[in-house]
Protein backbone atom coordinates (compact mmCIF):
# COMPACT_ATOMS: atom_id res chain seq x y z
CA UNK A 1 0.00 0.00 0.00
CA UNK A 2 1.21 3.48 -0.91
CA UNK A 3 0.36 6.54 1.18
CA UNK A 4 -0.20 10.20 0.38
CA UNK A 5 -0.21 13.33 2.51
CA UNK A 6 -3.85 14.28 3.12
CA UNK A 7 -3.59 17.95 2.25
CA UNK A 8 -3.04 20.45 5.01
CA UNK A 9 -4.18 17.98 7.65
CA UNK A 10 -0.59 16.78 7.14
CA UNK A 11 -1.59 13.20 7.89
CA UNK A 12 -0.65 10.26 5.66
CA UNK A 13 -3.58 8.23 4.34
CA UNK A 14 -3.72 5.13 2.18
CA UNK A 15 -4.13 5.75 -1.55
CA UNK A 16 -7.01 3.29 -1.52
CA UNK A 17 -9.51 3.90 1.23
CA UNK A 18 -12.78 2.18 2.06
CA UNK A 19 -16.17 3.53 1.01
CA UNK A 20 -18.73 2.24 3.51
CA UNK A 21 -22.06 3.16 1.93
CA UNK A 22 -22.71 -0.35 0.68
CA UNK A 23 -22.29 -1.83 4.16
CA UNK A 24 -25.68 -0.54 5.32
CA UNK A 25 -28.88 -0.18 3.36
CA UNK A 26 -27.92 -2.24 0.30
CA UNK A 27 -29.32 -5.64 -0.57
CA UNK A 28 -27.33 -8.85 -0.36
CA UNK A 29 -25.12 -7.95 2.60
CA UNK A 30 -23.46 -10.65 4.72
CA UNK A 31 -22.41 -9.08 8.03
CA UNK A 32 -19.70 -11.65 8.73
CA UNK A 33 -18.27 -11.19 5.25
CA UNK A 34 -18.30 -7.42 5.77
CA UNK A 35 -16.32 -7.77 9.00
CA UNK A 36 -13.80 -10.05 7.31
CA UNK A 37 -13.50 -7.58 4.43
CA UNK A 38 -12.87 -4.66 6.75
CA UNK A 39 -10.32 -6.57 8.84
CA UNK A 40 -8.55 -7.73 5.69
CA UNK A 41 -8.34 -4.16 4.44
CA UNK A 42 -6.60 -3.11 7.64
CA UNK A 43 -4.17 -6.03 7.31
CA UNK A 44 -3.33 -4.84 3.80
CA UNK A 45 -2.67 -1.28 4.90
CA UNK A 46 -5.97 0.52 4.30
CA UNK A 47 -6.05 3.47 6.68
CA UNK A 48 -8.89 5.70 5.44
CA UNK A 49 -12.54 4.84 6.07
CA UNK A 50 -15.44 6.95 4.84
CA UNK A 51 -18.93 6.55 6.26
CA UNK A 52 -21.97 8.74 7.01
CA UNK A 53 -24.91 8.91 9.39
CA UNK A 54 -27.08 8.55 6.30
CA UNK A 55 -25.73 5.07 5.58
CA UNK A 56 -28.32 3.02 7.42
CA UNK A 57 -29.16 5.80 9.92
CA UNK A 58 -25.88 5.34 11.74
CA UNK A 59 -25.41 1.59 11.20
CA UNK A 60 -22.37 2.06 8.96
CA UNK A 61 -20.85 4.38 11.57
CA UNK A 62 -21.36 1.70 14.21
CA UNK A 63 -19.59 -0.83 11.97
CA UNK A 64 -16.65 1.54 11.59
CA UNK A 65 -16.52 2.23 15.33
CA UNK A 66 -16.30 -1.50 15.99
CA UNK A 67 -13.50 -1.84 13.42
CA UNK A 68 -11.45 0.89 15.08
CA UNK A 69 -11.96 -0.79 18.45
CA UNK A 70 -10.72 -4.12 17.02
CA UNK A 71 -7.52 -2.48 15.76
CA UNK A 72 -6.48 -0.03 18.49
CA UNK A 73 -2.83 0.03 17.40
CA UNK A 74 -3.64 1.05 13.81
CA UNK A 75 -3.85 4.75 12.84
CA UNK A 76 -7.19 4.49 11.06
CA UNK A 77 -8.55 7.75 9.67
CA UNK A 78 -12.28 8.13 10.39
CA UNK A 79 -14.41 10.26 8.05
CA UNK A 80 -18.18 10.61 8.30
CA UNK A 81 -20.92 12.99 7.14
CA UNK A 82 -23.78 15.08 8.48
CA UNK A 83 -27.09 14.48 6.68
CA UNK A 84 -29.02 17.55 5.49
CA UNK A 85 -31.82 18.46 7.86
CA UNK A 86 -34.42 18.05 5.09
CA UNK A 87 -32.98 14.61 4.26
CA UNK A 88 -32.95 15.33 0.52
CA UNK A 89 -30.01 14.03 -1.51
CA UNK A 90 -28.58 15.84 -3.39
CA UNK A 91 -29.28 19.45 -2.48
CA UNK A 92 -30.74 21.65 -5.19
CA UNK A 93 -30.20 25.20 -6.33
CA UNK A 94 -32.32 27.46 -4.16
CA UNK A 95 -32.26 25.25 -1.05
CA UNK A 96 -31.70 27.36 2.07
CA UNK A 97 -28.97 26.72 4.60
CA UNK A 98 -31.47 26.86 7.47
CA UNK A 99 -33.34 23.94 5.91
CA UNK A 100 -30.20 21.85 5.40
CA UNK A 101 -27.42 22.74 7.82
CA UNK A 102 -28.42 25.13 10.61
CA UNK A 103 -25.86 25.20 13.41
CA UNK A 104 -27.98 23.23 15.88
CA UNK A 105 -28.44 20.42 13.33
CA UNK A 106 -24.71 20.26 12.56
CA UNK A 107 -23.92 19.93 16.26
CA UNK A 108 -26.76 17.45 16.93
CA UNK A 109 -25.71 15.04 14.20
CA UNK A 110 -22.04 15.34 15.05
CA UNK A 111 -22.98 14.19 18.56
CA UNK A 112 -24.94 11.28 17.05
CA UNK A 113 -21.91 10.31 14.96
CA UNK A 114 -19.60 10.49 17.96
CA UNK A 115 -21.92 8.10 19.80
CA UNK A 116 -22.17 5.68 16.87
CA UNK A 117 -18.42 5.71 16.28
CA UNK A 118 -17.70 5.43 20.01
CA UNK A 119 -15.07 8.13 19.81
CA UNK A 120 -14.45 11.51 21.42
CA UNK A 121 -13.25 13.18 18.24
CA UNK A 122 -13.96 12.68 14.53
CA UNK A 123 -10.99 13.00 12.18
CA UNK A 124 -13.06 14.38 9.29
CA UNK A 125 -16.68 15.53 9.52
CA UNK A 126 -18.23 16.31 6.13
CA UNK A 127 -21.37 18.00 4.87
CA UNK A 128 -23.17 15.28 2.91
CA UNK A 129 -24.61 17.72 0.34
CA UNK A 130 -23.74 21.30 -0.46
CA UNK A 131 -24.65 24.53 -2.25
CA UNK A 132 -21.92 27.09 -2.81
CA UNK A 133 -24.49 29.86 -2.26
CA UNK A 134 -24.08 29.09 1.45
CA UNK A 135 -20.37 29.98 1.44
CA UNK A 136 -20.70 33.32 3.19
CA UNK A 137 -23.43 32.43 5.69
CA UNK A 138 -22.35 32.50 9.32
CA UNK A 139 -24.46 29.71 10.84
CA UNK A 140 -22.48 26.75 9.49
CA UNK A 141 -19.20 28.57 10.14
CA UNK A 142 -20.11 29.12 13.79
CA UNK A 143 -20.91 25.42 14.22
CA UNK A 144 -17.65 24.38 12.56
CA UNK A 145 -15.62 26.66 14.79
CA UNK A 146 -17.44 25.50 17.93
CA UNK A 147 -16.96 21.79 17.20
CA UNK A 148 -13.28 22.36 16.51
CA UNK A 149 -12.88 24.47 19.62
CA UNK A 150 -14.60 21.81 21.73
CA UNK A 151 -12.23 19.14 20.37
CA UNK A 152 -15.02 17.07 18.79
CA UNK A 153 -13.92 17.40 15.16
CA UNK A 154 -10.38 17.76 13.85
CA UNK A 155 -11.15 18.70 10.26
CA UNK A 156 -14.15 19.52 8.09
CA UNK A 157 -14.95 18.58 4.54
CA UNK A 158 -17.65 18.84 1.89
CA UNK A 159 -19.05 16.00 -0.20
CA UNK A 160 -19.95 17.62 -3.52
CA UNK A 161 -23.21 16.79 -5.29
CA UNK A 162 -22.96 14.37 -8.21
CA UNK A 163 -21.68 16.04 -11.42
CA UNK A 164 -21.39 19.45 -9.72
CA UNK A 165 -17.65 19.73 -8.94
CA UNK A 166 -17.69 23.52 -9.13
CA UNK A 167 -20.54 23.90 -6.61
CA UNK A 168 -18.05 24.32 -3.75
CA UNK A 169 -15.29 26.65 -4.97
CA UNK A 170 -16.23 29.74 -2.94
CA UNK A 171 -16.79 27.65 0.19
CA UNK A 172 -13.26 26.26 -0.05
CA UNK A 173 -11.91 29.81 -0.02
CA UNK A 174 -13.37 30.43 3.46
CA UNK A 175 -10.43 28.56 4.97
CA UNK A 176 -12.75 26.37 7.06
CA UNK A 177 -12.80 23.36 4.75
CA UNK A 178 -9.87 20.93 4.77
CA UNK A 179 -11.09 18.24 2.36
CA UNK A 180 -13.45 17.83 -0.55
CA UNK A 181 -15.06 14.61 -1.70
CA UNK A 182 -15.99 14.44 -5.38
CA UNK A 183 -16.91 11.94 -8.07
CA UNK A 184 -13.83 11.41 -10.22
CA UNK A 185 -13.18 8.53 -12.58
CA UNK A 186 -12.43 7.75 -16.23
CA UNK A 187 -15.80 9.18 -17.27
CA UNK A 188 -16.08 12.02 -14.74
CA UNK A 189 -12.94 14.05 -15.37
CA UNK A 190 -14.46 17.52 -14.95
CA UNK A 191 -13.02 18.08 -11.43
CA UNK A 192 -9.69 18.57 -13.21
CA UNK A 193 -10.96 21.82 -14.75
CA UNK A 194 -11.42 24.09 -11.72
CA UNK A 195 -11.75 22.08 -8.51
CA UNK A 196 -8.40 20.28 -8.49
CA UNK A 197 -6.33 23.39 -9.30
CA UNK A 198 -8.00 25.29 -6.43
CA UNK A 199 -7.48 22.39 -4.02
CA UNK A 200 -3.84 22.29 -5.04
CA UNK A 201 -3.50 26.03 -4.41
CA UNK A 202 -5.19 25.88 -1.00
CA UNK A 203 -3.65 22.52 0.01
CA UNK A 204 -7.08 20.95 0.42
CA UNK A 205 -7.29 17.16 0.44
CA UNK A 206 -9.22 15.41 -2.33
CA UNK A 207 -11.23 12.21 -1.83
CA UNK A 208 -12.24 10.53 -5.09
CA UNK A 209 -15.52 8.69 -4.77
CA UNK A 210 -17.45 6.47 -7.20
CA UNK A 211 -14.29 5.25 -8.97
CA UNK A 212 -16.31 2.57 -10.80
CA UNK A 213 -19.21 4.85 -11.79
CA UNK A 214 -21.55 2.90 -9.46
CA UNK A 215 -20.46 -0.36 -11.12
CA UNK A 216 -20.28 0.63 -14.78
CA UNK A 217 -16.49 0.74 -14.75
CA UNK A 218 -16.19 -2.79 -13.47
CA UNK A 219 -17.33 -3.91 -16.90
CA UNK A 220 -19.83 -6.35 -15.40
CA UNK A 221 -23.12 -4.54 -16.09
CA UNK A 222 -25.19 -5.35 -19.15
CA UNK A 223 -28.30 -3.76 -20.62
CA UNK A 224 -30.25 -6.61 -19.02
CA UNK A 225 -28.94 -5.96 -15.49
CA UNK A 226 -31.79 -5.58 -12.98
CA UNK A 227 -31.38 -4.48 -9.35
CA UNK A 228 -33.90 -5.35 -6.58
CA UNK A 229 -36.53 -2.66 -5.99
CA UNK A 230 -35.22 -1.99 -2.48
CA UNK A 231 -31.68 -1.39 -3.81
CA UNK A 232 -31.06 2.30 -4.55
CA UNK A 233 -29.32 1.37 -7.80
CA UNK A 234 -32.70 0.35 -9.21
CA UNK A 235 -33.61 4.06 -9.27
CA UNK A 236 -30.19 5.16 -10.56
CA UNK A 237 -29.74 2.70 -13.40
CA UNK A 238 -32.97 3.60 -15.12
CA UNK A 239 -32.99 2.47 -18.78
CA UNK A 240 -31.64 5.70 -20.26
CA UNK A 241 -28.73 5.61 -17.81
CA UNK A 242 -28.05 1.87 -17.87
CA UNK A 243 -28.01 1.65 -21.65
CA UNK A 244 -25.69 4.59 -22.20
CA UNK A 245 -23.45 3.54 -19.28
CA UNK A 246 -22.98 0.05 -20.72
CA UNK A 247 -22.22 1.54 -24.15
CA UNK A 248 -19.53 3.79 -22.65
CA UNK A 249 -18.03 0.90 -20.67
CA UNK A 250 -17.99 -1.38 -23.71
CA UNK A 251 -16.02 1.26 -25.61
CA UNK A 252 -13.26 0.96 -22.99
CA UNK A 253 -12.86 -2.80 -23.20
CA UNK A 254 -10.38 -2.80 -26.13
CA UNK A 255 -8.06 -0.58 -24.05
CA UNK A 256 -7.73 -2.89 -21.03
CA UNK A 257 -4.13 -4.17 -20.79
CA UNK A 258 -3.55 -7.90 -20.77
CA UNK A 259 -3.83 -9.35 -17.28
CA UNK A 260 -5.73 -6.33 -15.94
CA UNK A 261 -9.43 -5.94 -15.18
CA UNK A 262 -11.44 -2.87 -16.09
CA UNK A 263 -11.85 -2.13 -12.36
CA UNK A 264 -8.08 -2.15 -11.84
CA UNK A 265 -7.58 0.10 -14.86
CA UNK A 266 -10.20 2.48 -13.43
CA UNK A 267 -8.39 2.72 -10.09
CA UNK A 268 -4.98 3.15 -11.70
CA UNK A 269 -6.34 5.97 -13.87
CA UNK A 270 -7.27 7.89 -10.73
CA UNK A 271 -3.99 7.08 -8.96
CA UNK A 272 -2.11 8.65 -11.86
CA UNK A 273 -3.46 12.04 -10.72
CA UNK A 274 -1.45 13.40 -7.80
CA UNK A 275 -4.23 15.86 -6.98
CA UNK A 276 -6.16 12.91 -5.55
CA UNK A 277 -5.13 11.82 -2.06
CA UNK A 278 -7.32 8.77 -1.55
CA UNK A 279 -9.95 6.77 -3.44
CA UNK A 280 -12.91 5.19 -1.66
CA UNK A 281 -14.32 2.24 -3.61
CA UNK A 282 -17.20 0.42 -2.00
CA UNK A 283 -16.19 -3.10 -0.94
CA UNK A 284 -18.34 -5.80 0.61
CA UNK A 285 -16.30 -8.93 -0.08
CA UNK A 286 -12.75 -9.97 0.76
CA UNK A 287 -11.92 -10.60 -2.89
CA UNK A 288 -12.91 -7.04 -3.75
CA UNK A 289 -10.71 -5.68 -0.96
CA UNK A 290 -7.72 -7.69 -2.11
CA UNK A 291 -8.17 -6.77 -5.76
CA UNK A 292 -8.73 -3.05 -5.17
CA UNK A 293 -5.97 -2.53 -2.63
CA UNK A 294 -3.51 -4.33 -4.92
CA UNK A 295 -3.80 -1.40 -7.34
CA UNK A 296 -1.81 0.73 -4.89
CA UNK A 297 1.64 -0.56 -5.79
CA UNK A 298 3.26 2.56 -7.24
CA UNK A 299 2.98 1.34 -10.83
CA UNK A 300 1.46 3.89 -13.18
CA UNK A 301 -0.45 3.31 -16.39
CA UNK A 302 1.51 3.97 -19.58
CA UNK A 303 1.27 7.51 -20.94
CA UNK A 304 -0.32 6.18 -24.15
CA UNK A 305 -3.05 4.37 -22.25
CA UNK A 306 -3.63 7.36 -20.00
CA UNK A 307 -4.02 9.64 -23.01
CA UNK A 308 -6.47 7.22 -24.61
CA UNK A 309 -8.53 7.00 -21.42
CA UNK A 310 -8.75 10.78 -21.26
CA UNK A 311 -10.64 10.68 -24.55
CA UNK A 312 -13.46 8.83 -22.77
CA UNK A 313 -14.42 11.81 -20.63
CA UNK A 314 -18.22 11.88 -20.36
CA UNK A 315 -19.68 15.18 -19.14
CA UNK A 316 -23.13 14.77 -17.61
CA UNK A 317 -25.64 17.05 -15.95
CA UNK A 318 -27.67 16.26 -12.79
CA UNK A 319 -31.08 14.74 -13.47
CA UNK A 320 -34.03 13.47 -11.42
CA UNK A 321 -32.42 10.01 -11.27
CA UNK A 322 -28.78 11.02 -10.74
CA UNK A 323 -29.22 11.47 -6.95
Amino acid sequence: MQYRRFGRTDRPVSEIGYGMWGLAGWTGNDEQEIQRSLDRSVELGCAFFDTAWGYGKGKSEEILGALVKRHPSKPLYVATKIPPKNFIWPSRKGFLLRDCFPAAHIIEYTEKSLTNLKTDCIDLQQFHVWEDDWANEDDWKNAVEKLRRDGKVRHFGISVNRWEPNNVLQSLKTGLIDAVQVIYNIFDQSPEDKLFPLCRELDIAVIARVPFDEGTLTGTLTKDTVFPKDDWRSTYFVPENLNSSVDHADALKPLIPSGMTMAEMALRFILCNNDVHTIIPGMRKVRHVEANLAASDGKALSSDLLNNLRKHRWDRQPTDWSQ
